[in-house]
């Protein structure tokens, strides 16, 4: 028979639920605009126009 395993949170997770949520979307969205700039101001022409055609495809402005 195996232990049952459980999950830990930190104190402040515990006192304030919302700071559970908030910390990964904080991450989810720096590491979105790392991406963003990242293939916006690339120096690859094959990154930056893979970005512009799909930008183009969801009907979404660029110029």
């Amino acid at each position: 028979m195996t232990a049952p395993t459980t999950l830990t949170h930190s104190p402040s997770d515990t006192q304030n639920p919302g700071l559970a949520l908030l910390r990964p979307l904080l991450g989810a969205a720096a590491l979105g605009l790392v991406v963003l700039y990242g293939v916006a101001f690339a120096e690859s022409p094959l990154a930056h126009n893979a970005a512009h055609d799909v930008r183009h495809v969801t009907v979404k402005p660029c110029h």
